[in-house]
């Protein structure tokens, strides 16, 4: 290059050698941290296996939400090599005081015959679908690949498998599998929002799945009609990515968790109860699991039924969207989750609160 921008590339190369690509791959194996900075077309074509793709419009935010140390080594990589250096002189001034570019960015790397990998692609269809999700740079087209990739259990197709249901189909969850062996009646309408009045007496799975598929009809939605217990659960939770638990009762909530923390699968919580609710995410193989937050089963009359305490339909709306917003994180991989947590609402009042629990401890299941 020549002109201003040329010597500026020149003076930052004397400044800030940069990394041969061989070398790059002995210091991520020490630790440092590799970041491919170009656009999403250009890594549709390849990158990296180890690589983050965060993309030079984002980088900065990117390392700031993943908490990434200023001390730490950080590589960039571009297509040859003269947009990393400029980004790598960027953070320099933020204070990243580590950071190098890629020689010869991409192209070098493959010429060194360094291993890469060539990223799932949207089609034109799923880029007009998902645009608004996409533009996010927490998710983006790497993001949108991981959710049609996954396969998703939802426990109860009912006021809180409605909404987590709806808003897994509308991002594009590619398999949803819905398990519910009851019967539609027409006092689940006021909460159930997945299904129609004129679905009443058929099999909630099935209209689920018919409602689902018409919002979406380029994912498979799965119906299952069985009866949750410790017989079923294992089965059932057997090879899915993440279970929904939107059951109503704990017998179904203990076998899913039970099932879950022995299959390594992790599992979201949610129950609903009058004006109050509750929202979790228990991690792979538990510590903690739901029966760290419910040792024993609880007597009959301190967990009532709706039909028994009642509540207000969009209760269990707000919670099973919450649920459905937590799914769609852990599956794209943001690290800020409800992990460990339980999210207790008081819409009555307004009143939000999180509580921490203890990892694993005396638990006879995930101890």
């Amino acid at each position: 290059m020549s002109g201003p921008l040329g010597k500026t590339l020149a003076e930052l190369r004397e400044r800030l050698p940069p990394v041969p690509a061989r070398r790059a791959v002995e210091l991520v194996n020490d630790g440092a941290l590799l970041v491919d900075i170009r656009e999403a077309d250009e890594i549709a074509q390849g990158t990296p296996v180890e690589a983050a793709r965060y993309g030079r419009g984002f980088l900065e935010m990117r390392l700031d939400q993943n908490d990434i140390a200023s001390e730490r080594t950080i590589l960039l990589m571009c297509a040859s090599g003269a947009r990393s250096l400029l980004a790598a002189d960027e953070l320099r001034r933020l204070g990243y005081t580590d950071t190098y570019s890629v020689d010869g960015g991409f192209d070098a790397w493959k010429q060194a015959g360094l291993p890469f990998e060539t990223p799932a692609t949207l089609d034109t269809a799923d880029r007009a679908r998902y645009a608004r999700q996409i533009t996010l740079p927490e998710i983006g087209e790497g993001g949108q690949a991981k959710l049609a990739a996954a396969r998703v259990l939802i426990i109860g197709a009912g006021g809180l498998g409605s909404p987590v249901g709806f808003y897994l189909a509308a991002a594009g969850v590619g398999h949803i599998g819905i398990v519910d062996h009851d019967i539609l009646e027409r006092s689940n309408l006021h909460r159930q929002i997945v299904h129609r009045d004129a679905a009443v007496g058929e099999s909630k799975a099935r209209s689920a799945r018919d409602t689902l598929a018409a919002l979406n009809p380029s994912i498979h939605i799965e119906p299952i009609e069985q009866r949750v217990t410790p017989e079923t659960a294992p089965e059932l939770v057997a090879g899915y990515d993440l279970v929904v638990d939107g059951s109503d009762n704990f017998d179904a909530r203990f076998a899913i968790n039970d099932a879950c923390v022995a299959a390594d699968i992790p599992l979201i919580f949610g129950a609903v109860e009058r004006f109050d609710g509750q929202v979790g995410l228990f991690p792979a193989g538990g510590q903690p699991c739901y029966r760290c937050l419910f040792p024993e089963m609880p007597p009959a009359e301190a967990a009532p039924s709706c039909a028994d305490a009642g509540v207000l339909g969009a209760v269990p709306g707000v919670v099973g969207t919450l649920q459905a917003v937590e799914a769609l994180k852990h599956l794209a991989g943001e690290p800020d989750t409800l992990a460990g947590r339980i999210l207790a609402l008081d819409t009555k009042r307004q009143h939000w609160r999180t509580i921490t629990l203890p990892a694993g401890g005396n638990c006879d299941t995930c101890g």
